[in-house]
């Protein structure tokens, strides 16, 4: 049987910046930057051109820059055929029936609003209906929402009940880092606040 994953009382907005989009030739201090500018985690996505036809980083440099950075945490989206470790994410194609006797014992679920395996897609608005879902029946699950979510973007994923946002293209190329993440998990943060004095009243 299998144990139910162990959640806080409260949700909080965490805002996970890609990678994806950055210099990777220049991966520890894009990353080093990124974190100076109020990241909460950093987003690393591993494909293998298998699972999806794009390829990026593997294993053995997850592990480098993990160990020059030992206090960051660091959330692999594994898009590859044999990972070694799965967690739950949802692709746009994928309705949230199929996963849902394992939500109980998941940390977080990741609802993917592009299709994965390339950076710099339209985010997809129909895909708010499954946050919102999870939100309604998971109050305190981490939802995390990956793909096209930028300023334009976050207010759908906020009031639909996100609280973990991945973005690259809107953080990587802001010329100014640090405010495009305030302004992001503020907007977030609000909504839970709001939604949690509701559910308190």
């Amino acid at each position: 049987m299998m144990e139910k994953a162990k959640r806080p009382e409260r949700i909080s907005a965490k805002i996970g910046p890609s990678i994806l989009n950055a210099d990777l030739s220049k991966l520890h201090e894009e990353s080093v930057k990124l974190v100076s500018c109020g990241a909460d985690y950093l987003h690393l996505d591993v494909m293998d051109g298998h699972f999806v036809p794009n390829i990026t980083i593997g294993h053995p440099v997850v592990k480098c820059l993990a160990s020059k950075m030992k206090n960051v945490f660091f959330e692999t989206h594994m898009m590859v055929s044999n990972p070694d470790q799965v967690g739950i994410a949802l692709k746009p194609g994928t309705p949230t029936k199929s996963v849902e006797e394992y939500i109980d014992i998941a940390d977080m679920i990741l609802i993917m609003t592009v299709e994965p395996g390339f950076g710099g897609q339209k985010f997809m608005d129909p895909m708010m209906a499954k946050v919102k879902w999870l939100r309604e029946n998971y109050p305190t699950l981490d939802i995390e929402v990956d793909g096209g979510v930028g300023p334009s973007t976050i207010k759908a994923c906020a009031e639909a009940g996100a609280n973990m946002i991945v973005s690259g293209t809107a953080i990587i190329s802001a010329p100014n880092q640090k405010t495009v993440m305030n302004e992001m998990r503020e907007c977030v943060q609000s909504y839970i606040d709001k939604r949690q004095s509701t559910q308190g009243s």
